[in-house]
C-alpha cells in the first residue's frame, strides 16, 4: 500500500509539472499572437494563436486541478 501512495504522489507530482508547461505554453503563444497583431505572423495567424492560447490555458487548469 505504500508504494502506491508513492505512486499516487508522483502522479500528482507530474500533472503539476504539466500545468506549469501548459501554462507557459499559454502564454507564449499570447506573445506570439501579439507579434502577429504587428505585422509579422509566425506560421499561424494571431487569432489562431489565441486558439491555441485558449486551449493550452483550459488544459493548464484541467492538469492543476488534477494535482491536487
Amino acid at each position: 500500500m505504500a508504494k502506491k501512495k508513492a505512486t499516487t504522489k508522483a502522479w500528482h507530482e507530474q500533472w503539476k509539472e504539466y500545468a506549469h508547461w501548459l501554462i507557459a505554453g499559454s502564454i507564449l503563444a499570447v506573445i506570439l499572437a501579439s507579434v502577429g497583431y504587428m505585422g509579422v505572423d509566425i506560421w499561424l495567424a494571431s487569432t489562431q494563436w489565441l486558439l491555441v492560447a485558449a486551449v493550452l490555458a483550459a488544459l493548464g487548469v484541467y492538469a492543476k486541478l488534477e494535482s491536487k
